[in-house]
């Protein structure tokens, strides 16, 4: 038996962040993940663009890759992870990981970008604490 998958059931189950935005970058799907992970709602994602979770200091770079997968079409985080900062809505730094795929219309032109988002600030923080604590048991050349 065949049933139609809905994919906003999907998307709602869905224990990663979901985030799809449109080729300027606004909010369009917030998924319920993603207001656990980041704490904004639905409501004050959606229409927003995606400055809300990307600290100012990265934002320039953030910016450029965008403007540059949404012209050539092509993107490496399809199959590549990225690990970037985020901010949370209470403005304390979070690490994500997440990869991304690209929405095209009929033509081929690419109309929003869906990425699919995991808080990694657990990993990156132990990762911190381990190459510190390396760095002091390793000898200092004389």
């Amino acid at each position: 038996m065949s049933r139609d998958v809905d994919y906003a059931q999907v998307v709602a189950a869905s224990g990663d962040a979901v985030v799809v935005s449109d080729p300027e970058g606004v909010i369009t799907v917030w998924s319920p993940a993603a207001e656990r992970i980041f704490g904004f709602s639905e409501a004050e994602a959606l229409g927003q663009t995606l400055d809300l979770i990307t600290p100012e200091r990265h934002r320039r770079r953030h910016w450029t890759g965008y403007a540059e997968t949404m012209r050539t079409g092509v993107t490496r985080y399809g199959s590549e992870v990225l690990r970037v900062p985020a901010l949370h809505k209470d403005g304390r730094p979070l690490s994500i990981a997440f990869t991304v795929g690209l929405m095209k219309a009929a033509d081929g032109e690419v109309i929003g970008i869906v990425a699919v988002i995991r808080d990694d600030t657990t990993r990156w923080e132990e990762e911190r604490k381990l190459r510190r604590r390396l760095a002091e048991l390793e000898p200092v050349p004389a």
